[in-house]
């Protein structure tokens, strides 16, 4: 009964953060608008993100492969590859979009809002630098914590042949 309080405050900080997140977005317009300036716009952008920083946030911005295996059979996430096109084309995920993280900004378009967005690299530093990047668009995002190297050692032999079959039933 007393985790009430805790999930009602937890609650109220992320509808404060989204909020703050919306309020950033419209002061990086005016700010660009008043200053000309992209660099101090975005910074402040990030400050506004980084100041907002919770524990929660902290658990909130990671999933791992298990837990992405099951949004993705149910249809809840997008999983973007944000590795270079020639790393992509030397080895792949098949149910990943390959956005490298130099052309997330100019490609945003091609990210569904309705899903959570998950971002991966082998191991997790430039998915972590996107998910960033992507919270502070507004995207609900979480990188990779094991990376899609933890992806590939899970999803071998039968449980790889489960996976597909379900995304396959799943399409319409």
């Amino acid at each position: 009964m007393h985790n009430k309080p805790i999930q009602t405050f937890c609650t109220e900080q992320r509808h404060k953060f989204r909020l703050s997140m919306l309020a950033a977005q419209l002061g990086f317009i005016c700010l660009l608008l008043l200053t000309g300036s992209v660099a101090t716009a975005r910074a402040d952008v990030l400050d506004d993100y980084i100041s907002a920083f919770t524990y929660q946030e902290r658990k909130d911005m990671k999933i791992s492969s298990k837990e992405l295996v099951e949004l993705l059979k149910k249809g809840e996430a997008q999983l973007i590859d944000i590795r270079f096109a020639e790393e992509f084309s030397a080895w792949r995920m098949g149910v990943a979009v390959n956005i490298p993280i130099n052309e997330l900004p100019k490609r945003l378009n091609e990210l569904d809002r309705s899903k959570i967005i998950v971002t991966a690299c082998p191991h997790k530093d430039r998915a972590a630098l996107a998910r960033m990047y992507l919270a502070t668009k507004g995207y609900r995002a979480k990188y990779l914590k094991d990376g899609l190297l933890g992806l590939a050692e899970l999803l071998r032999g039968d449980l790889a042949r489960e996976f597909v079959d379900s995304l396959e039933k799943s399409t319409p």
